[in-house]
């Protein structure tokens, strides 16, 4: 896998589901203390970058009142309304302090719903960069990274999912879309995984 090929694309590494105080961190806590999702996450992107992955960071805003979707929302999204979560130009939404962008890296704008290539340029981006393999990771393993892995496949790109590097709502969901799931869409690994086959290109 050439690392000049390859995206490392973040999913919403936004203080609301990562950082104590954040309006969905308690659903996601358990399941981020049991895996080391973020320690995991810190060490592949510093690991990636020096090696020359392209890191893209994909966050989810919404205006202030939620404007951009449905006024009775359902699923998912009405859980993000109901909590006030990812709100533009709050803490909540603002990336967690131990995973910044750095310069080179890049930050995908305008994601309002699951699937970070919905609506964004996320596939612009990765075409005209020439990047092929796209490893995937962040919140929720059986929903954003989820929606985001299946497309990424549709769309003729090698697809990695990092195990260790996600986190759902409950173990129990967490376990299934790794097990059921990721296999169909990505090749699933851990991050160690991944990193060794940078290395080994």
């Amino acid at each position: 896998m050439e690392a000049k090929k390859t995206a490392l694309v973040l999913i919403e590494f936004q203080n609301d589901f990562t950082t104590e105080g954040g309006a969905l961190h308690g659903a996601v806590k358990d399941v981020m203390d049991q895996t080391s999702m973020l320690a995991n996450t810190i060490a592949t992107v510093k690991a990636a970058r020096e090696a020359g992955v392209t890191i893209i960071f994909s966050p989810i805003e919404f205006v202030a009142g939620f404007g951009e979707i449905t006024p009775n929302p359902y699923g998912i999204l009405k859980g993000v309304v109901t909590s006030n979560a990812f709100v533009k130009g709050s803490w909540g939404a603002a990336a967690v302090d131990s995973l910044q962008p750095e310069p080179g890296d890049i930050v995908i704008e305008g994601k309002r719903g699951l699937d970070a290539f919905g609506s964004t340029n996320l596939d612009f981006i990765l075409r005209s960069r020439g990047l092929e393999n796209m490893a995937v990771c962040g919140f929720l393993t059986n929903c954003c990274v989820e929606s985001t892995m299946r497309t990424g496949y549709e769309r003729g790109y090698k697809v990695i999912t990092l195990k260790d590097c996600t986190a759902a709502t409950s173990m129990e969901e967490h376990e299934a879309a790794h097990r059921f799931t990721y296999p169909m869409f990505s090749n699933p690994m851990n991050h160690n995984e991944f990193l060794a086959e940078l290395a080994s290109a």
